[in-house]
C-alpha cells in the first residue's frame, strides 16, 4: 500500500512539472528586444562617447546596478557578451514594454522582482550607456 501511495505521489509530481525543453529556454543573443532600436553600428571604442555614458550610468543606473555585482538589478560587467547591442538599448530605453514581451526581460523580472525604472533616457543617451558598458566589457 506505502508502495502504490509512493508510486502515484512521483506520478503526480512528474506530470506537474515542464517538459525539459521549456524549463529553460534561452533567448539568443541576436535578439533585438522590444523597442525603437532594430540596427546598431558597433565599430572601435569611442572614448568619448563611453565617458559621457559612464556619467549617465552614475546619475541614472548606479541606485540599482553595479559593475561587478548583483544588487537590486544584475552586474552590468559582461552584458555585452550575453545580449546584443540592440537589445541592450531597447532594454534601456523601454524597460517596461521589455518586461512585459521581451522573454528574456521577463526572465530577469522573475529573478530579481524588480521592475527597471524607467529614466526617460533617449537613443543618443542609451548608445552612450551601450558604448560604457562595451569599454567596461574591454572593447578596444
Amino acid at each position: 500500500m506505502k508502495r502504490a501511495v509512493l508510486v502515484i505521489a512521483v506520478l503526480a509530481l512528474a506530470a506537474c512539472s515542464k517538459p525539459a525543453e521549456d524549463a529553460k529556454k534561452e533567448e539568443p543573443a541576436s535578439s533585438k528586444g522590444v523597442g525603437p532600436v532594430q540596427s546598431v553600428t558597433i565599430g572601435a571604442l569611442d572614448a568619448a562617447m563611453a565617458a559621457k555614458g559612464e556619467k549617465l550610468f552614475n546619475d541614472k543606473c548606479s541606485a540599482c546596478h553595479k559593475i561587478d555585482e548583483r544588487y537590486v538589478g544584475p552586474a552590468i560587467k559582461g552584458v555585452t557578451t550575453r545580449r546584443s547591442p540592440e537589445w541592450v538599448m531597447n532594454m534601456i530605453i523601454n524597460p517596461v514594454e521589455m518586461t512585459q514581451k521581451d522573454p528574456t526581460a521577463k526572465e530577469l523580472l522573475g529573478e530579481y522582482m524588480a521592475q527597471m525604472t524607467n529614466q526617460n533616457v533617449g537613443e543618443e543617451e542609451a548608445r552612450a550607456l551601450l558604448e560604457y558598458f562595451r569599454k567596461v566589457d574591454g572593447a578596444q
